[in-house]
């Protein structure tokens, strides 16, 4: 059973992240809905009263709230907090606060619903890392990919041969796209190698749809509103998403990952299973699950038909940074490729 402080701690700790991670004004909304929010409303009552864990690695709350509030100013639906929103300058947070409090007040039901929803950051930014992996895979095998993402949320990454990339001076991916991914690096570049996909497919047990509009929302409502650079991108991610829908079925990752990644090997491709700061939230059953199925095909593969698992993830053994680490089959070598910002802003390549 959670305490008043407990969920306010959970509030700082969010506070802390953002501010580390380069969204001071999250940090400020975060801070401010931490220590001044009550259940003098509804949506402070059912904030204050969370049944599940309100931290970062399960519901996130914190982000729960800040995400639904930002979805209200991105329609258009709280003009006057709007005004106190990025791009305009900082606020002095009492000014903030009341209109913070006013929203929430006056938008109490939309509010409630939208904390129903997990939040969904689709990151884009992570195709760089994701990227760098498949260049070094390619350097191997000289094979083309299927690719295979648990945890895919709307699927933007499934389109990651659509985006231009800069990778520590190398060109990858669609030059001219409306997606732009440059990193700032350090550490040699990745190599050279030409990266062609044949397939993606991606699961999720509750994804989004960027046909529907009240999801495309979603996917820009989650992104840190002083990050315009990360809006920008994942809108463009979205325009293309559009045009090129993502497979993207509906299920739990172990079943997902166990029916669809035969272990027989498949000859002429590289398998590729990925993901991007979404195993750690999967229950510890479907974990072991997946290890487990991904060690089976691994067995079987050979150098006509190579599997990689390759995540890009909260790392423990890297002081809990976002490392990139790729185990490849057949030999089954595994390594960090290297660590990077959660939103792939940054990537020091090892």
């Amino acid at each position: 059973m959670n305490t008043e402080t407990s969920i306010r701690d959970a509030f700082a700790n969010q506070a802390h992240w953002a501010q580390k991670l380069g969204s001071p004004f999250t940090a400020l909304v975060c801070r401010l809905l931490g220590e001044r929010l009550d259940a003098t409303t509804d949506v402070g009552s059912k904030v204050m009263c969370w049944m599940g864990d309100p931290t970062a690695l399960a519901d996130n709350l914190p982000l729960r709230l800040a995400g639904s509030i930002n979805g209200l100013v991105l329609n258009g639906s709280a003009p006057t907090l709007a005004t106190l929103y990025p791009p305009n300058p900082m606020p002095d947070p009492e000014v903030l606060w009341l209109a913070l409090d006013e929203t929430i007040r006056s938008h109490g039901p939309a509010l409630l619903r939208r904390l129903d929803k997990a939040p969904q950051t689709n990151e884009v930014g992570r195709s760089a890392a994701l990227m760098t992996g498949l260049m070094t895979i390619a350097s191997v095998f000289e094979l083309p990919f299927e690719l295979f993402e648990t945890g895919c949320s709307a699927g933007l990454n499934l389109n990651l041969d659509r985006f231009c990339y800069e990778l520590g001076g190398v060109a990858a991916g669609t030059p001219g796209s409306a997606v732009q991914i440059a990193p700032v690096w350090s550490g040699p570049p990745p190599p050279a190698a030409t990266v062609k996909i044949l397939s993606t497919r991606g699961v999720d047990i509750s994804p989004l749809r960027v046909a529907d509009p009240v999801d495309r929302e979603l996917l820009t409502a989650y992104v840190w509103p002083d990050m315009a650079a990360r809006l920008q991108r994942v809108r463009a991610a979205i325009a293309i998403a559009l045009d090129h829908p993502p497979q993207i079925d509906i299920e739990d990752a172990a079943d997902w990952v166990e029916k669809r990644l035969s272990v027989a090997p498949k000859a002429g491709v590289t398998r590729v299973l990925y993901s991007t700061v979404a195993f750690q939230y999967f229950p510890a059953a479907s974990q072991a699950r997946i290890r487990g199925h991904a060690a089976k095909i691994g067995a079987k593969a050979h150098h006509e038909a190579p599997f990689a698992w390759l995540r890009y993830e909260v790392d423990p053994a890297q002081g809990n940074k976002t490392s990139l680490r790729l185990t490849l089959w057949p030999d089954g070598s595994e390594r960090v490729l290297g660590v990077g910002h959660p939103h792939g802003l940054t990537f020091h390549h090892f």
